[in-house]
């Protein structure tokens, strides 16, 4: 694979600076699949350095910088010392002196601890001969094994998010077990317990919209995550196979997160909701999953009242889009009759949309109506437009 060319800045020089190729793109280039964004390390380099050759600060909590050209980030290698409990009880510490083998060390598993010098990182092929590799990334590359580093990993609980995020994105990869145990112990030792749920939220939502979300959940369930951060949501095989089923129909975050949801009741679902502070368009969504979810399977027997209100309750003329994507959770999570429930649903909504509502409140104020029997003839007429067009089958 070849990538954009990369600028001469980035090479050795005679101060003893020098810049790899480091993180997700090296990893995603060694697996063969596609690079988006690079990140690179610079080792041997000061801030004021990097400044004097037109680099741009960006970093707030340890030093990172914009490339003049290229705007690629450029961070200063460092070494990371735990100094309070959670995620962001590190002390920082980047120096000239820190080397590429102490910064990768901080790294979280060993697929992602590895580097390449940036005067190869344009080379049509990356030998393995020319990686900086000391805890045998490529091996577990090779084996499909997620490792973590160094005994550093448990400093940060939200490295079994992530653990749990790669396991849904490289579902052939397996957990090491010495990596299992230590998320155990962490979340035994209340380490989860400090995440704040924006956090926890960001690498969920991460987590489903990947290839496999049900990795994700066995992961968080085996180390015990999961039942301190959501107990709600078990690790039944329904919940797996839905969100799953999801993914393979490439549904949007919204339907994906209501298969997560699917089977607890609302007061559970806004609970969930409130603790992850979940955006509006996945909260929305999954309570109106809970409460209207049986009722949708169902309707397949309800005459053309009972429809429209269905429609009206779902809200689903105002927003046909988050209506269809309420049926598709439906048919992710195999609830009986939901297909055909869906089609009839979608014919309905339709011929209710195809109602000239504007004309008919004319014609209502024009004999004197107002108010509520305005609002009653449009109901009228969208009963008779769906019995015409969604008959019972």
């Amino acid at each position: 694979m070849r990538l954009a060319p990369t600028p001469p800045t980035l090479g050795p020089d005679d101060t003893g600076m020098r810049t790899y190729l480091v993180g997700g793109a090296l990893r995603d280039r060694l697996l063969g699949l596609p690079v988006a964004d690079r990140d690179w390390l610079v080792v041997g380099a000061t801030p004021e350095q990097m400044v004097a050759r037109g680099y741009i600060p960006v970093g707030r909590d340890f030093p990172v910088f914009l490339h003049p050209r290229t705007r690629e980030e450029h961070a200063l290698a460092r070494t990371e010392r735990k100094s309070a409990p959670g995620y962001r009880g590190f002390t920082i510490h980047a120096s000239p002196e820190v080397t590429i083998e102490e910064d990768l060390a901080r790294r979280d598993l060993t697929i992602n601890a590895i580097a390449l010098p940036s005067e190869l990182a344009d080379a049509a092929v990356t030998e393995a001969s020319a990686l900086v590799d000391p805890f045998h990334g490529q091996r577990d590359l090779r084996d499909k094994v997620l490792r973590h580093v160094t005994g550093a990993f448990r400093e940060d609980p939200v490295r079994i998010l992530r653990v749990a995020l790669f396991a849904a994105r490289f579902h052939e990869f397996s957990v090491a077990p010495e990596t299992m145990d230590l998320m155990r112990g962490m979340v035994e030792a209340g380490e989860v317990d400090a995440l704040v749920p924006e956090r926890v939220w960001q690498e969920l939502a991460r987590g489903l919209m990947e290839a496999m979300p049900s990795r994700m959940l066995v992961v968080l369930h085996g180390c015990g995550a999961m039942q301190r951060l959501l107990p709600e949501i078990d690790a039944s095989a329904d919940r797996l196979r839905s969100i799953d089923e999801a993914a393979r129909r490439q549904a949007p975050l919204p339907v994906r997160f209501g298969c997560l949801t699917w089977g607890l009741p609302a007061s559970a679902v806004l609970g969930v909701c409130e603790r992850l502070r979940a955006p509006t368009d996945e909260r929305d969504l999954a309570l109106l999953f809970a409460r209207e979810g049986q009722a949708i399977a169902g309707s397949l027997t309800l005459d053309a009242a009972a429809i429209v209100a269905l429609l009206e309750r779902c809200d689903a003329i105002r927003k046909p889009e988050r209506f269809a994507q309420l049926l598709q959770a439906g048919e992710c999570c195999g609830i009986d009759d939901a297909a055909p429930a869906g089609k009839r649903l979608l014919d309905a909504l339709s011929a209710v949309q195809a109602v000239a509502t504007e004309a008919i409140a004319r014609e209502a104020q024009a004999a004197g109506e107002t108010g509520p029997r305005i609002g009653e003839a449009i109901r009228r007429a969208r009963i008779a437009a769906v019995a015409r067009f969604a008959p019972l089958t």
